[in-house]
C-alpha cells in the first residue's frame, strides 16, 4: 500500500515536469478520453514550451527528471515498436550529458576501488573529460614496467547513482503493470517486460567489469578483423566503479571537418562502420547496441574504433539465421522466404497465412526497391514492418528489436559520412557470406556434427536416466509402512523406464536425420 502510494508521488512530480515542459501538450485532445481531454487544456495552459518542437520538449523533461529518465528515454530510442520509428529518432538525440562529479569524489571512488592513492595509480589524473548519467570519463596516464607512459581513459561510476536507478524503475515497473492491465492492447507490446530490460540492463550498466568483460570478448573477436578494434583494457587498474583503458587518439565520427582534413575516405568509412556491425551481429552473434557516432572513432589510417561498450546485443545461432535470411530476402525479393522464416521461428502464430504475410511484406519491399540510394531508409522500412507484424500478432522480440534498432542507427552512421550510401548494396556481401557459410554444404556438414554431438552426449545419459527412473518407481510402488520393495513389479517397470529413456534417443535421432 506504502509502495504504490510513494509510486503515485514519484509519478505526480514526473506528470508535473512533463506538462511544464511541454510534453503533454503534444497529445492530440481527439486521440484522448473525453474525461481526459479538460486535463490537456491546462497542461497547454501550464506548458512553459509551448512553441518549442517535440524533441525539445521530451529532451529538456527528461533531461530535468535526471539520469534514470534519460536512460528511459535512450532505451525507448531502441524500441520504436513501442514509442513509433518518429519518436523513436527523437529520441535518439538525447544526449546524456550530465555536470561532472567534483575530482575530489572521482579520486575517493578510485581510491576506494582499487584500494591504492591515485597518486600510486596514475602519474597524473585530469579533470573529467565527459559525464553521463552513470559515469564520467577522465584522462589519465600510468607508468609501465619499462618506465614508459600511457595515456588512459579511466571511467568511474557516478557515486549514489544505483539507488536512484531502482527508485525510478520501481516506480516505472508500476506504471507498466497498470497499464497491461487497464490496456489490453498494449500487452502484445509487453510494456512491463520492457521495464524489467531496462532494468537489468542498467544493473549490468551499473557494474563495469561486465563493460570491461565486454571489451575484452569484443577484442577477441575482432582480433583478426583489420578495419575495427576496441581498447584495450587495464584490469589491475579496473573494479566494479572503476574501469580503466587505452585512451584512444582518433576522430569521433561526429566530427567530419576533422575527418576531411585527416584525409580518411569517408564513403569507405561509412562501408566499414555497416559492414563491421553486420559482421559482428552475424559472425559472432555478439554487437554494439549502442553504436552511434559520440561512442566511435577514426584513426588516422582509416580504421574504426568503437568505446562504450556498456549496452551490448547477443544472438544466438536461430536469431543470426533469421537476420540473414529477412536482410538476403529483401535484398533479392524473396518474399515468400521471408514469410516462411518468420513462421518457421514461431514468430508469426500458425493461424495465419503464409501466403498473405508474404503478400503484405511484398507491399513493404517494393516500396523500397526502385528507389535512388538516398531514398532508401531502413528506418521506413522497420516502421512498415512493425505496423505488419502487429496486424500479424507478431509479439515483440526483444533481443531482435534491439538489433533492428542498432542497425537503422548504424545506417544513420554511415549515411553521415556518405549521403549516397546504400545499406542494401554494402549489406550484401556481408550477409551473402554468411549464407553460404552457414546455410550451404558446409554448414550443414557442421549442423549435422554438432547434432550428433548432442545425440552422443544424451546417449551417454541413458544409464543415468534410466537408473533414475527406477528409483522413482520403487518409491512410489514402495509402501510407506511396508519399506520392502515389491519385486515381481520391477523387471516391468525397470523396462519402462530404459524404454523410455530409449524413446528419447529415438527423438534425438529423428531430429537428426531430418
Amino acid at each position: 500500500m506504502f509502495g504504490a502510494f510513494g509510486h503515485l508521488l514519484h509519478l505526480a512530480r514526473v506528470g508535473y515536469v512533463l506538462t511544464r515542459e511541454g510534453v503533454l501538450a503534444l497529445v492530440p485532445p481527439e486521440r484522448a478520453p473525453a474525461l481526459a481531454r479538460p486535463g490537456l487544456w491546462v497542461a497547454r495552459l501550464l506548458a512553459r514550451h509551448a512553441d518549442a518542437g517535440r524533441a525539445e520538449r521530451i529532451m529538456a523533461a527528461l533531461t530535468r527528471l535526471g539520469p534514470s529518465y534519460v536512460k528511459l528515454g535512450q532505451f525507448l530510442a531502441t524500441r520504436p515498436d513501442i514509442v513509433g520509428v518518429s519518436l523513436a529518432r527523437d529520441l535518439e538525440g538525447l544526449q546524456d550529458r550530465m555536470p561532472a562529479f567534483p575530482q575530489t569524489i572521482a579520486e575517493t571512488e578510485i581510491e576506494t576501488a582499487l584500494g591504492k592513492p591515485v597518486s600510486a595509480l596514475f602519474t597524473r589524473l585530469g579533470p573529467a573529460v565527459a559525464a553521463a548519467s552513470i559515469a564520467q570519463v577522465h584522462e589519465g596516464e600510468i607508468r609501465l614496467e619499462d618506465g614508459s607512459l600511457r595515456r588512459v581513459a579511466v571511467k568511474v561510476l557516478r557515486p549514489g547513482i544505483p539507488a536512484l536507478f531502482q527508485r525510478d524503475i520501481a516506480a516505472q515497473a508500476f506504471v507498466a503493470k497498470l497499464i497491461e492491465r487497464l490496456v489490453p492492447s498494449a500487452r502484445r507490446l509487453k510494456p512491463y517486460d520492457v521495464v524489467l530490460t531496462l532494468r537489468r540492463t542498467v544493473e549490468l550498466e551499473m557494474d563495469l567489469r561486465f563493460e570491461a568483460a565486454a571489451l575484452s570478448e569484443m577484442a577477441e573477436a575482432t582480433a583478426n578483423d583489420p578495419e575495427f578494434s576496441v581498447p584495450r583494457v587495464d584490469w589491475a587498474n579496473s573494479a566494479r566503479t572503476v574501469l580503466t583503458m587505452d585512451w584512444i587518439d582518433g576522430i569521433k565520427l561526429t566530427d567530419i571537418k576533422a575527418i576531411e582534413a585527416a584525409g580518411i575516405d569517408r564513403v569507405d568509412l561509412a562501408r566499414i562502420v555497416m559492414q563491421n556491425f553486420l559482421r559482428h551481429a552475424l559472425r559472432d552473434g555478439f554487437f554494439h547496441a549502442d553504436m552511434h557516432q559520440g561512442n566511435l572513432f577514426t584513426t588516422r589510417d582509416g580504421r574504426l574504433v568503437a568505446v562504450d561498450l556498456g549496452i551490448m546485443g547477443r544472438l544466438g545461432q536461430n536469431e543470426r539465421r533469421f537476420l540473414a535470411e529477412i536482410l538476403f530476402g529483401f535484398i533479392t525479393r524473396d518474399y515468400r522466404r521471408i514469410a516462411e522464416v518468420h513462421f518457421e521461428a514461431g514468430y508469426v502464430p500458425r493461424y495465419h497465412s503464409v501466403e498473405a504475410f508474404a503478400q503484405a511484406l511484398r507491399a513493404v519491399g517494393e516500396k523500397i526497391h526502385g528507389r535512388n540510394a538516398a531514398e532508401i531508409s531502413m528506418a521506413e522500412l522497420l516502421s512498415l514492418l512493425f505496423e505488419i507484424t502487429g496486424l500479424f500478432d507478431m509479439a515483440t522480440r526483444t533481443e531482435l528489436v534491439l538489433l533492428q534498432k542498432t542497425l537503422v542507427v548504424v545506417e544513420g552512421v554511415s549515411r553521415s559520412l556518405d549521403p549516397s550510401f546504400n545499406m542494401w548494396t554494402t549489406a550484401e556481401p556481408v550477409i551473402r557470406d554468411w549464407i553460404e557459410r552457414h546455410l550451404g554444404p558446409v554448414g550443414r556438414i557442421e549442423a549435422l556434427a554438432r547434432d550428433a554431438g548432442a545425440i552422443l552426449q544424451s546417449a551417454r545419459r541413458l544409464p543415468d536416466l534410466a537408473e533414475r527412473a527406477e528409483r522413482l518407481l520403487i518409491a512410489l510402488e514402495t509402501p510407506r509402512e511396508n519399506p520392502p520393495a515389491r519385486a515381481p513389479l520391477m523387471l516391468p517397470l525397470t523396462i519402462a523406464a530404459w524404454t523410455g529413456a530409449l524413446a528419447l534417443l529415438a527423438i534425438a535421432l529423428a531430429r537428426f536425420s531430418v
